[in-house]
Formats: structure tokens, C-alpha cells, sequence
């Protein structure tokens, strides 16, 4: 994910907390040097591709430009651009400053909510429990991104999250299908971690404050999509209810009526949206 400032940036909004990551620089396989060879060995080696070497020889070349065994007929897909959109998309863009809710809330109230604290990207294992890291494993883990959000009204925090897998849509597709048929979407041991940083509102959002949660298997784009909900003030949660259980319409417990659930799944649908428009963009953008 790129989290370096852009030139002529707006400054971040007072108290925010940005976990800044060093961008890597790119490398670009270079093609070896080709040494010139005179016109009567270049006439013979025309000659043999005309008599059955050329398409031999297109394949081969074909190869040795993609840096690969076999061609990959998903470059510039939804599934390669996705995958490496952790660090080629501006972190304004993958979570921005601002996300408005129309109807996301409790009786389709509206919610707008507001970064905090954006995560430096880092491997999976640390915003996943070990069992959703395990449950997760044969998709693989590209990059983790995370970014954490509070409400209007500073009493709720949320922190997303996108995994971005190693995974073919084949791969995806049976992991999705996976998530649905075994509900893994509502276990409690498989809520992923939350994303605290100092000097914010979330600074007292822990393991033991998570109250609500949601995770989606995209299958358009490599990349599974949580959110995790809490009380700003830092109370311990003793009994987390999935968003979707949360939503149900007179749902009594603290976390419903909170629309905690609510925060998790707008949250993490706008965050989503978002991906899947950018992915759009930068695959029908015209060369």
C-alpha cells in the first residue's frame, strides 16, 4: 500500500495517527544484451525460423518476456491488478479520510465515520487470531492493510482490513464457498484483531473490547475484507456477536442496540465498494 504523503497533500486531521511504511523501490528484470551478428548468420537463422522454428521460437521468447514457464493470461485483470493494489493504490484511495453511511445505521440512520489511524502493511499474522490465519492459509497472504474509523459521535471504533491473497479465482471462489457453507463468518474464534493506535480514539480498542465483526471473501478480486467493531470508552466485551446476528431488526443486546454491528458492516462494505471501483478503473483504463 503506498502511505507516502503526496506532494501538495492535505496535512493529516489533528490527533490522527498514521503508521507510515518505507515504500520499497520497484525493480524491472532487465532483457540480456543481444550481441549484433553479421548478415549471413542472420540470413540462416531466418531461413530455419521459415522452415518450422518460428512458432518454437515465438513461444520461447513469449516466455522469456514474462519471466515465466507459461504465459500469464491474467495480466492485467481484475485478479492481477487487485493483487498488487496493496502498494500501487495511494492510502487515501484503499481507505479514505471520510466514509459516509447514508442508511448504513440502526432503522437506515445515517453514519459517517472517520480515519483515525491507518496500519503499516504487514504480514497477515499480526491482525489475525492463529485460527483465521489457519483458515485462511490456502488462499496465502500477499499483504495485509489495515485502517481503523470512528464514528461522528467518537463513541464507537471500528478497524478494517483487506487481505490480499496469493490465490486464483479458482481458489477464491472455494474459499468463499467455504466461508458460506460452514458459517465461518460467525464463529467468535475466527474474528479478526482490531487495530488501536495511541493518542486516538481508538487507543483502548483491544482483543477484549471486540464487539462486533464481519469478513467477506471477494471472488472478483483476490482479497478478503474484514471489519471489527467496539465501544470507544474501552469496555470489555464479554459476549461479540457477529454483524449479521447484530442487525437483526429488535435485537436487544448492548452491542445491537449500540449498532456496533451497523459500524462493522458499513464500514467494511464502503471499504469495499471503494476497492472494487479503483480495480475497475485501473483494468478498463485505456492504454
Amino acid at each position: 500500500m503506498d502511505l507516502t504523503p503526496r506532494p501538495g497533500a492535505a496535512p493529516a486531521p489533528p490527533g490522527a495517527y498514521y503508521a507510515y511504511a518505507e515504500t520499497p523501490v520497484e525493480t524491472t528484470t532487465r532483457l540480456r544484451p543481444i550481441k549484433a551478428r553479421n548478415p549471413a548468420r542472420a540470413a540462416a537463422a531466418v531461413a530455419c525460423v521459415v522452415l518450422g522454428l518460428g512458432l518454437i521460437g515465438g513461444a520461447v521468447t513469449g516466455t522469456w518476456l514474462t519471466g515465466d514457464s507459461a504465459a500469464e493470461p491474467g495480466a492485467g485483470t481484475a485478479y492481477s491488478v487487485g493483487r498488487s493494489a496493496w502498494h500501487s493504490v495511494p492510502v487515501d484511495t484503499l481507505f479514505p479520510r471520510t466514509l459516509k453511511g447514508d442508511g448504513a445505521g440502526p432503522g437506515a440512520t445515517d453514519r459517517v465515520w472517520t480515519r483515525v489511524a491507518v496500519a503499516t502493511d504487514s504480514g497477515c499474522a499480526a491482525g489475525l487470531d492463529p485460527l483465521l490465519l489457519k483458515t485462511l492459509r490456502p488462499v496465502g497472504c500477499e499483504r495485509m492493510v489495515r485502517a481503523t474509523y470512528t464514528d461522528a459521535t467518537r463513541s464507537s471504533v471500528t478497524t478494517v482490513g483487506m487481505v490480499f491473497t496469493e490465490a486464483d479465482s479458482e481458489g477464491m471462489r472455494a474459499l468463499s464457498t467455504r466461508f458460506t457453507g460452514q458459517h465461518l463468518d460467525v464463529r467468535a474464534d475466527l474474528m479478526p484483531r482490531t487495530y488501536p493506535a495511541k493518542g486516538t480514539a481508538a487507543a483502548e480498542f483491544g482483543d477484549r473490547q471486540r464487539a462486533s465483526w464481519t469478513v467477506s471473501v471477494l471472488t472478483e478480486v483476490p482479497v478478503v475484507v474484514f471489519a471489527v467493531s467496539g465501544f470507544a470508552d474501552g469496555r470489555t466485551v464479554a459476549e461479540p456477536q457477529p454483524a449479521a446476528v447484530a442487525m437483526v431488526a429488535g435485537a436487544t443486546t448492548a452491542v445491537a442496540q449500540a449498532g456496533l454491528g451497523h459500524e462493522a458492516k458499513g464500514i467494511a462494505d464502503r471499504v469495499e465498494r471503494s476497492l472494487r471501483r479503483t480495480v475497475t478503473d485501473l483494468t478498463e483504463k485505456p492504454e
